[in-house]
């Protein structure tokens, strides 16, 4: 697992992928303190790293990034089970609120850079 408040490489991203069987990295944004988790195997086991850091539960959401995808719109996938929150109106594993999601693409290219 490796905690991102500034930015990570591309190319580390897709070494990341490359264990996965789907070719994916698992992330959770923490979309008020603008920072993420990657390459845990669970989001689970993400969301509970940003907690114990002091992270808010309703701040936090997770993601897929499929690294040989950057640049369409197949890079980011909203689907993770720490998504699902009846009690917040969201009633899917994806995230229901467009603000949230435009929240989270901006932090996730503003992270995320091309291999320099």
């Amino acid at each position: 697992m490796k905690l991102v408040k500034t930015q990570i490489q591309l190319n580390e991203l897709e070494a990341m992928a490359s264990k996965s069987m789907f070719n994916l990295v698992k992330v959770v944004v923490d979309i008020d303190k603008e920072i993420m988790v990657v390459d845990a195997e669970m989001h689970a086991d993400e969301e509970q790293y940003l907690l114990a850091l002091g992270s808010k539960q309703r701040n936090l959401w997770g993601i897929n990034l499929y690294p040989k995808k950057y640049g369409s719109k197949e890079f980011i996938e909203f689907d993770s089970m720490i998504n699902l929150r009846p009690n917040e109106n969201n009633l899917s594993r994806g995230i229901d609120n467009e603000m949230i999601k435009k929240k989270i693409e901006t932090i996730v290219k503003k992270l995320v850079v091309k291999n320099v």
